[in-house]
């Protein structure tokens, strides 16, 4: 059985790194396993629709290897920690 790398627990904050972690089937899976920096945190009003506050956690990355900024932003969800990729056994 594999290993699933998954989100942190707790917000990310601005200036840390992340790898993006998409499905094949996601319609931005061209995005997954870029490594990314945290620069900006666009909350919204989802957290209060779910009852998890971490869900309203909306992120704008750029990317490590050519600093360009990505031109969409991504759920919480969406995002590893880089220090919990690649997955271990």
């Amino acid at each position: 059985m594999e290993n699933i790398p998954q989100p942190s627990d707790s917000p990310y904050e601005v200036g840390q790194r992340v790898r993006i972690y998409l499905s094949d089937d996601d319609i931005d899976a061209q995005y997954h396993g870029l490594v990314c920096e945290v620069i900006g945190d666009d909350p919204d009003s989802l957290g209060d629709m779910t009852g998890r506050d971490i869900d309203s956690h909306h992120y704008r990355l750029r990317r490590v290897e050519t600093g360009e900024e990505l031109p969409l932003s991504f759920r919480h969800e969406d995002l590893v920690p880089e220090s919990e990729w690649p997955v271990r056994e």
